[in-house]
């Protein structure tokens, strides 16, 4: 990997970290990267309960039945917005014997709840899709990395007991669950659909959920990190390894070839360009289909069948 792209995305990382006014008048430390990272979560969640009430309506309008739409509620929206961001340090933490950390002050949970208001209140926001979907994955790409590179890892490595502290598998288990268990409750408990809440098998436990990229990009680029700043001996030794396997073939590799520990500005740097290019890959995988027809000049006109009445789909030009 390029010295110079990891020397750029740290320095991006550093401009973007610094706690920016107002919040400095009054001794608090949100940065940029804090208010984008909230202001685009709170912006997918609206997202996402709009595409779920148009597909309620499209199943109406098809069933000529179904469940009511539920009431809009703004304590609801909020309470969603919680669990995404605290569900999964909520069941996590405890076990590791450390408190959560909106139990530690309220700024945070009050930057979240002001910007679920706010974007609730917007008259529209834009569908996802290629062209808007594309440059944000690579700022989610900063943000991730520092929740799986700067945030978690510090709850088990500095933890009291060694046995925790040195331990790979509970750092792993950490980030899997403290990055996913938000999304696993809403999904669980239908949050972010029209009809209100309930229970169903959330899509992370369905047929082939596990290959969701956001359920194992937290615990692979974790190790990742841990891997290339030697957080625990396990990951040392690991380090160690593979320099030895790979000397013969990479005289002197970038990240590999060498197995001192990299600075953690460099390692999550090296982490942040990892997950900006697979969130980048998924985005074109999503999307990428409809953007080529539309470039195409291509739409679908439905009509039915005079004969049998069944539904069929044909593509035409637009002139």
């Amino acid at each position: 990997m390029s010295t110079i792209l990891l020397s750029t995305v740290a320095s991006v990382f550093r401009q973007l970290l610094q706690p920016i006014p107002p919040f400095t008048w009054f001794g608090l430390g949100i940065s940029t990267l804090d208010i984008g990272a909230a202001l685009r979560l709170c912006v997918v969640l609206r997202q996402l309960r709009e595409m779920g009430l148009q597909n309620h309506q499209k199943t109406l309008r098809e069933d000529n039945g179904g469940k009511q739409i539920e009431e809009t509620s703004y304590a609801k929206s909020i309470a969603t917005t919680f669990v995404v961001v605290y569900g999964g340090e909520a069941i996590m933490n405890p076990w590791l014997g450390v408190s959560p950390s909106f139990v530690f002050s309220p700024v945070v949970p009050s930057l979240y709840a002001a910007l679920t208001l706010l974007v609730e209140q917007l008259p529209w926001v834009p569908t996802m899709s290629l062209k808007t979907e594309l440059p944000l994955s690579l700022f989610d790409g900063l943000t991730r990395a520092v929740l799986l590179c700067q945030l978690i890892p510090p709850i088990v490595t500095t933890h009291s007991q060694p046995s925790i502290a040195s331990s790979p598998w509970a750092l792993i288990l950490a980030s899997l669950v403290t990055a996913n268990g938000g999304f696993f409750f809403v999904n669980l408990f239908s949050m972010l659909q029209p009809t209100g809440w309930a229970l169903t098998t959330p899509a992370e436990l369905q047929a082939y959920g596990w290959t969701t990229a956001d359920l194992w990009c937290a615990p692979v680029t974790t190790a990742l990190y841990a891997l290339l700043t030697h957080a625990q001996p396990f990951w040392a030794d690991l380090h160690a390894l593979f320099a030895a396997q790979a000397a013969p073939f990479w005289e002197k590799a970038p990240l590999m070839g060498d197995a001192e520990a990299l600075s953690s500005e460099t390692a999550r740097a090296a982490c942040a360009v990892f997950l900006a290019g697979l969130f980048a890959t998924r985005t074109v995988r999503n999307f990428g289909g409809p953007f080529l027809k539309e470039l195409r000049g291509e739409k679908k006109k439905v009509i039915r069948s005079k004969v049998d009445g069944r539904r069929l789909t044909l593509k035409t030009k637009t002139q």
